[in-house]
């Protein structure tokens, strides 16, 4: 008698364990798409691929940006310009794209800079960005305007 208790439990646990768990719903669980860790936004481009892009709200109303380009194609591109709904970024530092020799807006390995101003959005909103390159097409996203506080209290 204790046996038969014993495998319907063992059952019972196994079953429940299993139903629970990502692999019930099969390789198109909601869980195992999820992707992006971070508050910025990923978008590939051919070999060009544009990394954790956000912007970092400002006092004065201006906008700073915070991402990486990278080139991992041999034949070099250049990044043309950067905007944020529709105003021009002032753009300063590395903006030739080497293979595989990142472009860092922002940050302590940062070798670019991007402000945008007059942009006056709150955190928490988004901006449609786009990205011209002077070989490969330009892409449009959007990305989320996060306040100056946390990991980018620093960010200016």
């Amino acid at each position: 008698m204790i046996s038969k208790k014993l495998a319907i439990a063992t059952v019972a646990l196994l079953s429940a364990g299993l139903l629970s768990g990502c692999t019930a719903a099969g390789k198109d669980a909601p869980t195992s798409k999820i992707r992006q860790v971070t508050d910025g936004v990923e978008k590939d481009t051919g070999t060009l691929k544009l990394r954790d892009f956000v912007l970092v709200a400002q006092p004065d109303g201006s906008a700073v940006l915070v991402g990486t380009v990278v080139n991992e194609d041999m034949t070099p591109d250049a990044i043309s310009s950067i905007s944020a709904n529709g105003i021009a970024g002032a753009i300063t530092g590395t903006l030739a794209l080497e293979q595989n020799a990142p472009v860092i807006f922002s940050g302590d390995s940062a070798n670019a800079h991007a402000t945008f101003p007059g942009l006056n959005f709150t955190p928490g909103a988004r901006a449609d960005v786009t990205v011209t390159f002077g070989k490969t097409p330009g892409i449009k996203f959007s990305v989320l305007v996060r306040e100056k506080s946390d990991i980018f209290a620093n960010v200016a």
